[in-house]
Order: C-alpha cells, then sequence, then structure tokens
C-alpha cells in the first residue's frame, strides 16, 4: 500500500493534529505525515509535531505583503516535502480560490458543526441559542465557499439542558478527534469518491440513529 504524503496546516495548539499522527503511526493508515506548517511560529502545536518526529515549518503570514505570496510560500514547503495531500487543522487563514484549486479533492477541513447548519465560527454558541438537540462535527473537502465543500463524514453529540458553549465544545472536540483521522483514511485510502457536491464512500453501512433526549 501506498500512503500519501500528507501536511497538516495548523495556527494554534494542534489538538486534532495530534489525533491525525497518533492514526498515521499505524503503518496500514493510507496516510504518513510528512509535515506540519503553521502560519504562526508560536503556535503550541509546532512543539508537539516535533517531539512526536514529524518536521515542521513556519510560514508567517505577516512577513508577506499579500495572500499569494503567503500561499506561493506555503506551496514552495509542501514540494519541498514531497507533500501530496493537506489537512486543516485550526488553521485560521482563508485560503485563495487558486491554492484550493491547485489542491482539488487533496484539501480536507474539520469543522465543529453539522454542516451545512452553522457556518463559520462560534458554532457551539449558535447551537445553543437555535434549541437543537444535535451537534457535532464534519470533515469536509475545501472549496473557495468558506464551509461549503462536500461532506466526506460527520459525527454527531447530543446538546444537553445544562451545556454551556464550553461543555458542548469540549464533547464535540471529542468527536473531532476520533472524525478527523477516519475521514482522512477515507479520503487517502481512495474509499472516499467526489461526486459533484456528494461524495460516495465504498463500503459504507447505515448507523442507527442517535436520538436527544433519550428518555428511559
Amino acid at each position: 500500500m501506498t500512503r500519501r504524503r500528507t501536511a497538516i496546516l495548523i495556527s494554534g495548539r494542534g489538538s486534532n493534529m495530534e489525533a491525525l499522527i497518533q492514526a498515521a503511526r499505524d503503518p496500514s493508515f493510507p496516510a504518513e505525515i510528512a509535515l506540519v506548517l503553521s502560519n504562526r511560529p508560536g503556535a503550541g502545536g509546532l512543539d508537539k509535531a516535533s517531539q512526536a518526529g514529524v518536521p515542521t515549518a513556519v510560514v508567517d503570514h505577516r512577513s508577506h505583503p499579500d495572500r499569494d505570496g503567503f500561499e506561493a510560500a506555503m506551496q514552495a514547503q509542501l514540494q519541498a516535502h514531497g507533500v501530496e495531500f493537506v489537512c486543516l487543522a485550526g488553521f485560521m487563514r482563508i485560503l485563495t480560490a487558486g491554492f484550493i484549486a491547485r489542491w482539488e479533492d487533496r484539501l480536507i477541513n474539520i469543522h465543529p458543526s453539522l454542516l451545512p447548519a452553522f457556518r463559520g465560527l462560534r458554532t457551539h454558541e449558535r447551537a445553543l441559542a437555535e434549541g437543537v438537540r444535535i451537534h457535532g462535527c464534519t470533515v469536509h473537502y475545501v472549496v473557495p465557499e468558506l464551509d461549503a465543500g462536500p461532506i466526506i463524514a460527520q459525527a454527531a453529540v447530543p446538546v444537553l439542558d445544562d451545556d454551556t458553549a464550553e461543555t458542548l465544545g469540549a464533547r464535540v472536540l471529542q468527536a473531532e478527534h476520533a472524525l478527523y483521522p477516519f475521514g482522512l483514511s477515507l479520503a487517502a485510502g481512495g474509499r472516499a469518491r467526489r461526486e459533484g457536491q456528494r461524495v460516495r464512500v465504498a463500503g459504507g453501512k447505515p448507523q442507527p440513529a442517535l436520538v436527544s433526549p433519550l428518555l428511559d
């Protein structure tokens, strides 16, 4: 099996990055983590990646006059490390359509909501404000429109009556740590096939419904 050389782009602590690195330790996982790249020199995830033996690089967006220059510098790093696939994991920069087109169907992201609900920021606060009973996270292909790419996989969690944005966010983050490696394995391993705005997954099976609240 050929493992796809994968870069993880981060801006902060890199908790989803850690989950991906851990999953890729298995030699049967279809992706190997070849690079962790951050746009912030002080990102906590850089030290964690180095401690895990993963090469790191910094391309500080503040050192470039425009987004094209910033992305050209990122692209140079990706090419230098032989990267074939890219995961965004808390990468807090909007990518241009040109960069996204260059990595079409090889660029994925995880978002803390059940898309298409709650695109953008403050997803947990908005979920509580809307009174939803089920919330979650989504792994999707990246397209120029924010949080609008074809969905690869989703995980749902219940919303409890006493939840705050912090407690709900912690429950979603735990689900993210399981879902993102699974989504990467589907995309990098060829089991996920994009067809327009939908993604077909080979061997997918129906799951029991999650009901919230669950009554005795």
